[in-house]
């Protein structure tokens, strides 16, 4: 992968993916979308595995939404993207969270994952 293009359009696509899986509560696709050894780091303590993304997913509540902007790739690897973005979380009941999300995608048998994640309250 060598465009910038290319790269925006990997990670969108993965993220696309995520959002709408976390705005139907669904917990268990959200997590299908992480490797089997994924780190995951939201806002409380970290997990490794599909198992704990799920159950960070499901602990969130109904209505969670999130929108997102890409601010930087790199290809760290053939098969491995870095991404910067800046996200919000909007809620039914409190104000919209705003944080920073670093990202590693890894593609394994034609299919990007995410094996890292970690959210970063930079406000």
């Amino acid at each position: 992968m060598t465009s910038t293009e290319a790269q925006r359009a990997v990670l969108s696509g993965v993220m696309d993916r995520w959002k709408a899986a976390v705005g139907a509560h669904e917990p268990h696709k959200v997590a299908s979308y992480y490797t089997e050894d994924a780190i995951f780091q939201g806002l409380h303590p970290y997990s490794v595995g599909r198992e704990g993304v799920e159950e960070y997913y499901d602990s969130q509540p109904l209505g969670l939404a999130a929108e997102y902007e890409v601010l930087e790739t790199r290809a760290l690897a053939e098969d491995v993207l870095l991404g910067y973005l800046s996200v919000d979380f909007s809620f039914t009941d409190r104000p919209t969270l705003h944080v920073s999300l670093s990202i590693v995608l890894r593609r394994i048998d034609g299919e990007w994952y995410i094996g890292h994640y970690q959210v970063s309250k930079l406000d």
